[in-house]
């Protein structure tokens, strides 16, 4: 007899606000646990020392967490001038001190400005990118350090929030896989003087934005039923991807695995499907020949 799953059927988004010094794994385990969820997953680590948005995916929302993991991010970061670190952030070892000298707003935005756009970072050490299948953060523990290639990413806006006594603070939006403590070293160096992370707060992934829970006040909610309330449906993950509305018979054989021709088609690329009814279908592929190919779709199933 096949093994009965533990957990009951729950889908749904929970938007945690991450606590500092709790890893992202850690956090993701806890949630699945409060909601009692036979299937969980993250959109994308953070790291200990950063708080703020960690999606959390639960049931058939697992299906659209690589989509977020695509997204655009957006982050509030105050960072230290005239100290860098090992890691890039305060939980390193100081490596160098120097001075600050001539950083006023004015300068710290003229060098701000410099790094809106596509530019190149090299990932560092303290990252989970994995060489020949080992983690860099774990080589990084063992004091080792190895060649990385450098990464394009894109900085689409980098605001100053405010500037005192050798403390900045930034507001970043930013494609996938931007390293902030990356960034916040690099602006140092364009300064001549350092910088690392002190405070990391993510707080915007793709279209999602809040209301953020703690775990807190998960955890003080009484039972399944208020915290469900609370649950983002799976397709506010998806808003940025254009929406198409699908006939029954479309429905039909999307569900079945065949690519469906709708009539006055604008959409090109990635789009959100819709039966008649408004229930999310899916997500499909605008093909070349104008037909619609299932992409990643949810299955019909019945909280718990």
């Amino acid at each position: 007899m096949p093994r009965k799953q533990k957990g009951r059927e729950v889908t749904g988004i929970v938007l945690l606000d991450k606590p500092k010094g709790l890893t992202s794994n850690k956090a993701l385990q806890v949630v699945k646990n409060l909601f009692g969820a036979r299937k969980a997953g993250h959109t994308g680590s953070l790291d200990p020392i950063a708080t703020g948005m960690l999606p959390i995916c639960l049931g058939e929302a697992t299906k659209v967490s690589g989509f977020l993991l695509e997204a655009d991010k957006a982050y509030r970061a105050v960072c230290q001038l005239g100290v860098t670190t090992s890691s890039g952030d305060a939980d390193g070892e100081i490596v160098q001190t120097r001075p600050v000298q001539g950083v006023d707003a004015a300068r710290l935005e003229q060098v701000l400005h410099t790094f809106v756009g596509e530019i190149s970072q090299i990932p560092p050490m303290h990252s989970a990118i994995k060489q020949n299948g080992v983690p860099l953060y774990k080589l990084a523990h063992q004091g080792l350090e190895v060649e990385r290639k450098p990464r394009q990413v894109k900085i689409h806006t980098l605001t100053l929030s405010r500037l005192n006594r050798g403390v900045f603070e930034i507001e970043v939006k930013c494609s996938k896989g931007t390293y902030i403590r990356t960034l916040a070293e690099d602006i140092g160096e364009a300064l001549g003087c350092g910088a690392h992370i002190v405070e990391l707060r993510r707080t915007q992934v793709g279209p999602l934005s809040g209301p953020l829970w703690t775990l807190e006040q998960i955890q003080d909610m009484p039972g399944f039923t208020q915290r469900d309330e609370i649950l983002l449906s799976t397709d506010m993950a998806l808003e940025d991807f254009p929406k198409v509305e699908l006939s029954p018979d479309a429905t039909y054989y999307l569900r079945k695995g065949q690519a469906v021709f709708l009539p006055r088609m604008g959409a090109t690329g990635l789009v959100r499907l819709y039966s008649g009814n408004g229930e999310f279908v899916g997500m499909g592929t605008v093909l070349e020949d104008g037909r619609i190919g299932p992409k990643r779709l949810m299955n019909q199933v019945k909280m718990s």
